[in-house]
């Protein structure tokens, strides 16, 4: 057991205190959706919120007390309740949330005995090392990711390793019912390829469960043999055209994002993917231009390429201008700065890559946690700063959280990478004002670097080297009721889509209320439902904002609040804007370290996650429908296919 509960027992939030909760109506922030968002992804077993809370606020406690304990540092059990009390009534408030991971899974017997890479937002791995060990990189995506964890990659392994006709041996391979066992199957596979080991006669699956069983100690339901099974599938049919040939951006990211499909399948987990390439490789970047493997399993990954200060961006942006894609990270900037108003300290000088949506610089086989807070729904400085105290305990607290892997804890127990988030920007900027907001920002940050000081001391652990993001937040933005980071309100009207497993009872319960319900067209076994929306004090929405405005306000935050990365997806009209890409880049080049594009004139995707509508059709849409009916005995773990910014999540 990684963290020993058995031994020191954990701690409970204090009853009385806790019996009002039980009844208080919660104040979601978009009403009927934000609910059936929560019951779908967060919600274990028929959870209330004020259970969700309660876990997720004891989890976090009891690891720093566990932590104490085990290493014979003062602990305070009185001074413990009143945190937790306070921590409880802030995220029930929504002043702040965990992670949706943490949301999820803190405070549950498998974080306890089975470490903390489920509670870790995103990671990200280097492929340079594949001549090695080929196989590795690929594998700890795999297992990550089934974890829920997203995944940033590299190619800078291409043309390292030669693809050979594999040897095969007479005795089939079981394949054990668990995530090791999806790992090492994988792994034979890719070794066998790579000249190390063989492939055998053939793989049983009959031990793996059927789909749709339960998972008891993760939660959720199993998706079966079948994703697996594509999974080795598919690699040998691309694998066999490599024989003879070395292994190009083309295979590492192919083999990746057909990973990536597979950990997915079923509508039973959730992940990410981001791959990063080089401005000058031709083929990495046009990988998203075939139609057809864009649909069969491309569309798994962002893709981006490693930018550098001063280099001709023309080549690469007409692609961008395309459909979004590549995105740019300049590994320069994250390497030397924190915040980019603060003097180079080059603290993040082994980072080699971020994460999916690009808010968190990360060395090789990183992990790091996320977590938010909501400056909107704070009335005073003072009362925003205990918030972000308590966000930034526990984002440090799960840093105490060894994972599975190793070679992850050494890079993370030595960096304690955290990133203390903000979302409902926009909003707060409304509401305070943009230079008073800023100033927020820049003070707040300060506080946060004095806390990192004290509380580190306590835990007789290294100081973070990193301590703020602004992420595009997913589906806990849905919960609070804000616009998710930097961006803007979609518009007045629109319509929000929620993807749900087909066995999940929220998809009868929605149909039988009314709301429209159809196959998910990227993911067999999800159903797409669709919410309409009305914002009643919408501001202006996203079309009505500038592209140069949409990266300005990141390259603020960049400058005022985040020492990672700022996470942010800037609208284009491809008719009137496309043009402006290059000289946006080369204007703002030293003053971001990530940034991301998307047309806005139309639908990259279907089924995509918002869809501007008229008042007039809001209306068709809202006659007739009912409240929401029914019992939920137990609730399936799930996320959106696609960030807020772009297409940075996949179910």
């Amino acid at each position: 057991m990684i963290v020993d509960i058995d031994k020191h027992g954990e701690f409970r939030l204090n009853e009385k205190f806790l019996a009002p909760y039980r009844k208080r109506p919660v104040r979601w922030g978009f009403g009927t959706l934000s609910w059936v968002t929560y019951k779908r992804t967060y919600s274990r077993n028929g959870e209330e919120w004020w259970e969700t809370c309660r876990r997720v606020v004891e989890g976090m406690i009891t690891v720093h007390r566990v932590h104490c304990l085990e290493n014979h540092l003062p602990w305070d059990a009185n001074e413990a309740q009143r945190l937790a009390e306070d921590a409880y009534e802030r995220v029930w408030e929504f002043k702040w949330t965990p992670p949706g991971r943490g949301l999820w899974i803190m405070g549950t017997r498998f974080m306890y005995e089975r470490g903390g890479a489920a509670l870790n937002n995103c990671g990200f791995i280097s492929t340079k090392h594949i001549s090695s060990d080929y196989a590795d990189p690929f594998t700890w995506v795999l297992h990550m990711s089934m974890l829920g964890v997203g995944v940033g990659f590299d190619t800078r392994g291409k043309g390292t390793v030669q693809i050979v006709q594999p040897q095969r041996e007479p005795q089939p391979h079981k394949i054990s019912d668990s995530r090791e066992g999806w790992v090492e199957a994988v792994r034979r596979l890719l070794n066998a390829y790579a000249g190390r080991g063989t492939l055998p006669s053939q793989w049983d699956y009959t031990a793996i469960r059927p789909r749709g069983a339960p998972l008891a100690n993760f939660g959720g339901s199993a998706s079966g043999p079948g994703p697996l099974r594509e999974i080795l599938e598919s690699l040998v049919r691309i694998y066999d055209t490599y024989v003879g040939r070395s292994a190009d951006a083309r295979l590492i990211v192919d083999t990746m994002n057909i990973i990536g499909r597979g950990v997915v399948a079923g509508g039973t987990r959730r992940s990410a993917q981001i791959a990063f390439g080089e401005p000058e490789d031709s083929q990495f970047l046009d990988l998203k231009l075939d139609k057809q493997k864009l649909v069969e399993y491309r569309w798994a990954s962002n893709n981006s390429v490693f930018a550098r200060i001063g280099m001709d961006y023309r080549d690469v942006a007409r692609r961008t201008a395309i459909n979004g894609e590549p995105g740019y990270l300049w590994l320069e900037n994250i390497r030397a700065y924190g915040r980019m108003q603060d003097a180079p300290n080059w603290a993040d000088s082994g980072a080699e890559g971020s994460n999916p949506c690009v808010e968190q610089s990360l060395w090789d086989r990183e992990l790091c946690c996320l977590v938010e807070t909501y400056p909107s729904h704070h009335e005073s400085f003072q009362d925003y700063l205990r918030t972000l105290q308590i966000a930034y305990m526990y984002a440090k607290i799960v840093t105490l959280v060894a994972t599975h892997d190793s070679r992850t804890n050494a890079v993370m127990f030595r960096n304690r990478r955290i990133g203390c988030s903000m979302s409902g920007i926009v909003q707060a900027i409304n509401k305070h004002g943009y230079r008073h907001f800023l100033k927020w920002c820049d003070k707040a940050y300060g506080h946060l670097q004095q806390l990192d000081a004290d509380y580190s001391v306590r835990l007789g652990i290294p100081r973070s080297i990193k301590l703020t993001s602004v992420k595009p937040s997913g589906s806990v933005s849905l919960l609070a009721g804000v616009t998710p980071g930097v961006h803007w309100e979609h518009a007045p009207f629109y319509i929000r889509r929620v993807r749900i497993p087909d066995n999940h009872p929220l998809v009868s319960m929605c149909r039988k209320a009314g709301y429209p319900v159809e196959p998910d067209r990227y993911s067999e076994g999800t159903t797409v439902v669709s919410f309409p929306i009305h914002v009643q004090h919408a501001g202006r929405r996203k079309s009505d904002v500038s592209f140069r405005e949409k990266v300005d306000l990141a390259a603020q935050m960049q400058r005022y609040w985040s020492d990672n990365q700022v996470s942010c997806t800037a609208d284009f009209n491809p008719e009137s804007e496309a043009e402006e890409i290059p000289r946006i880049l080369e204007a703002y080049e030293d003053r971001l370290k990530g940034i991301a594009f998307l047309p806005a004139a139309r639908q990259i995707y279907e089924q995509s996650p918002y869809e501007e509508i008229s008042s007039e059709k809001y209306q068709k849409m809202v006659r007739g429908l009912t409240p929401l009916d029914g019992a939920l005995q137990h609730e399936h773990e799930l996320e959106a296919r696609f960030c807020e910014g772009g297409a940075c999540e996949f179910t």
